[in-house]
C-alpha cells in the first residue's frame, strides 16, 4: 500500500502566495510522517502556476537525511522535466495526460498527439537521469467538456504508455465525475491487462463520497492513493469549481493496518495544515 501526500496539489489553485519558508516548514513535517511519496511541487509556468514559483527553492531547503518518503515533481512539458532532472533529490517526475482533448489544452497547452510525443520525451530524460515517469492520466472517469468518452479510449493511451515503457500510472478523478461503478469497471480491466504497470488513484471527491471511491479501487487491485490533509486542492487549470482531493486523515484510518506512518508526526502535519492554508485564504 503507497499512500501519495500531495501538497502542491493542495497549493496550487491557492490565489495569495504562500510564503516560501512556510511551504518549506510544512512540507518538511509532512518528510517526518512516512509517506510513501510526497508530491511537493512542480517545475511549471510562473504566470500560469505562480503559487508554485519557489519550487527550486523550497527543494533546497528539504531536509531528506532521516525521511523515507521520495519526492514526486510535476512538470506539462519538456522544459520542466529537463530541470526536475537537474536535481537528484526528486525521485518521480510527473505528466499529466489527458483522455480530454479540450483539457488537455487547458492543461498543457497541447493536443493529447502532442502530449504524447513529450510523453516520450520526457521518459528518455527520466531513464537518462535515474527517475521514474508518472502519467496521470486525468479524466479517466468521465469528460465533463461534451466530447467523446468511453473506457476503450483509456485502454488505447495505456497501451501507448505501456509500448514507452511507463511503469506507474495514476488515473485522475479530476473534477470529481467518479462513482463506484466506473471505478470498479476501469481499474478491473487495467489492472487484469495490463499487469507491468502500477495503478494509482487521484481522487477529487466530495466528502461525503470518499469512501464509496477508495473501496472500489482499493477491490479492484489499486494499491497506490493520492491524497492531501484535510481535503484540501483542486485543480485549477479545469476552470471549473474546485473539487477538493480526497482527506488524507480518512485513507490513514482505512488503511490504518496496511500502512505505517508516525501518528505523532501526523498530528502535527494536520495542526501546521491548518495554519499553512488558514493564511493562505
Amino acid at each position: 500500500m503507497k499512500l501519495i501526500e500531495c501538497p502542491r496539489d493542495a497549493m496550487q489553485g491557492i490565489i495569495n502566495f504562500i510564503p516560501t519558508e512556510l511551504k518549506i516548514k510544512y512540507i518538511n513535517q509532512l518528510l517526518k510522517v512516512g509517506f510513501d511519496t510526497i508530491d511537493f511541487g512542480s517545475f511549471v509556468s510562473h504566470r500560469l502556476v505562480p503559487q508554485l514559483k519557489d519550487t527550486s527553492e523550497v527543494l533546497s531547503s528539504l531536509n531528506l537525511s532521516q525521511t523515507k518518503s521520495k519526492l514526486l515533481s510535476i512538470v506539462a512539458n519538456v522544459k520542466g522535466a529537463s530541470e526536475a532532472c537537474l536535481h537528484n533529490e526528486i525521485d518521480y517526475v510527473g505528466f499529466p495526460l489527458s483522455v480530454s482533448e479540450e483539457f488537455q489544452k487547458r492543461n498543457t497547452n497541447k493536443s493529447i498527439a502532442d502530449a504524447l510525443i513529450s510523453v516520450e520525451k520526457i521518459q528518455n530524460l527520466c531513464i537518462n537521469n535515474n527517475k521514474e515517469m508518472v502519467v496521470y492520466l486525468s479524466m479517466a472517469f468521465g469528460n465533463p467538456y461534451g466530447e467523446n468518452y468511453h473506457p476503450d479510449m483509456i485502454a488505447s493511451l495505456i497501451q501507448k504508455l505501456s509500448n514507452l515503457n511507463i511503469n506507474t500510472v495514476a488515473l485522475s478523478d479530476t473534477i470529481g465525475v467518479s462513482n463506484n461503478i466506473n471505478i470498479s469497471q476501469l481499474f478491473a480491466i487495467l489492472t487484469n491487462d495490463f499487469t507491468d504497470i502500477e495503478f494509482g488513484a487521484h481522487f477529487h471527491s466530495k466528502k461525503n463520497e470518499w469512501r464509496e471511491k477508495i473501496e472500489s479501487a482499493y477491490i479492484n487491485g489499486c494499491r497506490r492513493f493520492d491524497a492531501a490533509l484535510n481535503g484540501f486542492g483542486g485543480c485549477p487549470m479545469a476552470k471549473d469549481d474546485l473539487v477538493g482531493n480526497i482527506a488524507t486523515e480518512n485513507l490513514a484510518t482505512h488503511f490504518k493496518d496496511e500502512i505505517e506512518i508516525n501518528t505523532e508526526e501526523f498530528a502535527k502535519s494536520l495542526q501546521l495544515a491548518s495554519k499553512v492554508f488558514k493564511l493562505s485564504n
